[in-house]
């Protein structure tokens, strides 16, 4: 069995996800302890305990510790089957986080795995729903990687309330060359509000914020607006940068006391920080992407924006699990990683 210390490097939630995903893929047994040790609340949280339970579904296992506050689990994963799943987070925890747990193992899932997610679409610390459809997909993708999603309603903090079905067939992995960006030709996004927020044009003036930024950078952009009916008020707006090369994404959320024009601006110098760095991948896309590239085998190298201690974190994990050469280096203003299965 592969012992896990939650407690390591970045020591968040990412050790969880990742390990329990490895586990399910390589169906290997696997202990974590300590998990979120350190932070204000450790141990599981709900969106961690759906997440697991969700995935425990998946694959058959057998699982002990999986409740609110448990800082150890186990995992037995068995077979995976595939299939329908409906996961109810209860609260506004993220479903891009939860996806993140379910993408890896469905590659090996008997049949198409159709899911059914109630969360958090747009929550703060996690990928949005508009990222992981306009970015993490499309780039996993290049790897070989199939699925698609749809949201039918968004959810924001605290309520969430938003839901989204997902179709994952996973597909035979390969390694990844990519380290050119490439020439942007086009800014593309979308900013949206709760409908409760239609009155004082939130979505509108986010997208004037973006926009007054984005034009200094010379790339066409166009911005789309939207207002949905939500469980919780809320706005926040996605990015995302077209390349020859690849997809660069970026985002901002609202919050009490912030203006709306800054919510727009504050996602905006967010994407032009990628496109400035000269990366082929941003900061978050370099994490995701790395255990896809560790179980596709052969050697894999990719520039990202930089390397984070989220990164080195998620790296040492997959290592627990694969026999992995990771080479990191700094060059110019952007990180390269090299994978290379040993």
């Amino acid at each position: 069995m592969i012992e896990i210390d939650g407690s390591y490097g970045e020591g968040g939630g990412q050790v969880l996800r990742t390990a329990v995903a490895l586990a399910a893929y390589l169906g290997t047994p696997c202990r974590i302890h300590n998990i979120r040790r350190g932070r204000s609340k450790p141990g599981l949280r709900p969106q961690h305990e759906a997440g697991v339970k969700a995935l425990a579904a998946l694959c058959n296992a057998e699982v002990a510790g999986i409740h609110v506050g448990s800082e150890e689990i186990t995992i037995r994963p068995g077979r995976i089957a595939g299939g329908i799943l409906r996961i109810d987070v209860g609260t506004a925890g993220a479903i891009g986080l939860i996806l993140q747990t379910m993408m890896l193992p469905a590659i090996k899932a008997l049949s198409p795995l159709q899911l059914t997610i109630i969360g958090g679409t747009d929550v703060p610390w996690a990928p949005t729903i508009g990222y992981v459809t306009e970015v993490t997909l499309p780039v996993l993708e290049r790897v070989g990687y199939c699925g698609a999603l749809a949201m039918t309603k968004r959810g924001y903090f605290p309520r969430g309330g938003g839901e989204v079905s997902v179709s994952l067939t996973g597909g035979a992995l390969s390694p990844l060359q990519l380290l050119e960006q490439g020439s942007i030709r086009m800014i593309q996004g979308r900013s949206h509000a709760s409908n409760a927020l239609r009155q004082r044009r939130v979505a509108e003036r986010q997208q004037e914020g973006a926009m007054a930024i984005l034009q200094k950078s010379g790339v066409p952009s166009e911005i789309e607006v939207e207002y949905k009916p939500t469980a919780s008020p809320g706005s926040g707006i996605d990015l995302r940068a077209l390349g020859e090369g690849t997809i660069l994404g970026a985002n901002a959320l609202g919050a009490r006391g912030k203006r709306a024009e800054e919510v727009g601006a504050e996602g905006a110098a967010a994407l032009l920080r990628q496109i400035n760095s000269g990366a082929a991948l941003d900061e978050w896309m370099g994490d995701q992407i790395l255990p896809f590239l560790a179980v596709a085998g052969g050697e894999s190298t990719i520039s990202i924006t930089r390397i984070t201690e989220h990164l080195r974190t998620n790296l040492w994990v997959i290592n627990q699990f694969l026999p992995l050469e990771a080479h990191l280096r700094e060059e110019k203003q952007r990180g390269i990683v090299t994978l290379k299965s040993t």
